[in-house]
């Protein structure tokens, strides 16, 4: 496995790209076996998960081509309604496959999904939203079987214990665009990225309206056609390039950070006191040279609050504030796997229930880490960046799984950074 040498104490300085958005990239894909014809996907990122979301969907039959750099091309004239637990089990994000499979061929078999380091997240809504539209749901032998004989337009709510639900409300979008009748969804999640989807089938035939609000009506169609889409800007990484220029005290424009995506984000930079520029409406200046960071108290939520995908991000920042910073994940409470490797690199962060107390400004020193998820691996990089000395991050092929090509975006900022190959 990959590791990163990053050497600390360079300063960022240039402009990056923000590459398209992983998470909207992945239900896009398995919107694709809604229809027999091509569809023709743009700025898709160069990433392991979307490389393997590629795979999956040929596996269930699709004629998948990748004939540019960032473009996909995918026509599934005839698909499988079985989805096995070997393609299942190595991303979550398969899931999505369960709503496109359900609308075209009125049956699904897919693999439930197998655990994460991060926490549960259980497809219980995806469940209770398919029986709303009229479908007979059972779990059998570790699949969700599904008979969609019945299905037909109907009021859903997917509201759960930790709010709305983004693959659960991607699921049964894809499913209502094809179902007799009228759907409502209340409670559907907000996050840019399901909206991104739902611009794709619209493309494509859909009559979807609400798409990004908590309420979306569908009225299904009896069928799809083929489409082209680009993909929007990951509004995740545009938040981690702000926080690496941030610690590394440099002067670095993102191209691509869309100011309407990341609205909760900004609001707490803005309380830190870390100096950004809005340039236009999709670039994003950081001039970070004499920075001076105030701590913070924020809690992740979902869309429009502050992402949990940038939590450990801010967390890593928050280190190098002058006081204590409280920060509280409501969305999936063990999502602080990246506390103990920052504690080794000199932070002073305390774990209280679902809230990380981070007292600064620590003086952090490389050491060797381990990354232990895909978010987990960017809050180590910032931590290195405003680190003395040289830190050696491991298993990065999480951070593969999300980041395009970052370690030459860093390399081509300044930063002293090096891939080694099979370093464990």
């Amino acid at each position: 496995m990959d590791s990163l040498l990053i050497k600390g104490g360079s300063k960022l300085e240039g402009e990056v790209s923000v590459a398209g958005a992983k998470n909207a990239c992945l239900p896009i894909f398995a919107a694709t076996l809604l229809t027999d014809q091509k569809c023709v996907l743009k700025n898709v990122p160069d990433l392991s998960d979307v490389r393997f979301m590629a795979e999956i969907v040929a596996a269930m039959g699709a004629e998948v081509s990748n004939p540019s750099k960032g473009v996909w091309e995918i026509e599934a004239k005839k698909i499988s309604h079985i989805a096995p637990y070997e393609l299942v089990r190595k991303m979550r994000a398969s899931i999505c496959l369960l709503g496109p499979l359900t609308a075209r061929l009125r049956k699904a078999e897919v693999s439930l999904p197998g655990g994460c380091v991060i926490g549960a997240r259980p497809v219980d809504l995806h469940i209770k939203g398919l029986r709303a539209l009229g479908c007979k749901v059972e779990i059998e032998r570790g699949f969700i079987c599904v008979d969609a004989r019945k299905m037909r337009g109907s009021q859903v709510y997917l509201g759960g214990r930790f709010g709305s639900t983004v693959t659960g409300t991607a699921n049964i979008v894809m499913a209502a665009v094809l179902a007799p009748g009228t759907t409502v969804i209340e409670n559907a999640a907000c996050e840019p990225e399901v909206a991104d989807m739902c611009k794709m089938l619209s493309g494509m035939g859909a009559i979807i309206e609400g798409a990004g609000s908590p309420t979306v009506t569908i009225t299904g169609v009896p069928k799809l056609g083929g489409t082209e889409h680009t993909v929007l800007p990951d509004r995740i990484e545009a938040g981690t390039w702000i926080a690496m220029a941030a610690a590394a005290k440099g002067k670095v424009l993102i191209k691509g950070a869309l100011k309407k995506h990341l609205g909760s984000f900004l609001d707490i930079l803005e309380r830190a006191e870390c100096p950004f520029e809005i340039k236009s409406p999709t670039s994003i200046y950081v001039d970070a040279s004499n920075i001076k960071l105030k701590p913070v108290e924020c809690t992740t939520l979902p869309y429009p609050g502050f992402p949990t995908d940038l939590q450990a991000q801010l967390g890593a920042l928050m280190t190098q504030a002058d006081g204590i910073s409280v920060i509280t994940e409501r969305i999936y409470p063990e999502r602080y796997m990246y506390v103990p490797e920052l504690c080794r690199m000199g932070a002073n962060i305390v774990r209280e229930g679902p809230s990380a107390i981070i007292s600064g400004k620590s003086k952090l020193s490389g050491a060797p880490v381990m990354a232990s998820d895909l978010r987990a691996s960017a809050a180590l990089i910032i931590a290195a960046l405003a680190a003395k000395g040289d830190t050696l991050v491991s298993r990065i092929y999480h951070l593969d799984r999300g980041y395009d090509s970052i370690d030459k975006k860093l390399a081509a900022l300044g930063a002293k950074v090096e891939r080694i190959k099979n370093a464990d």
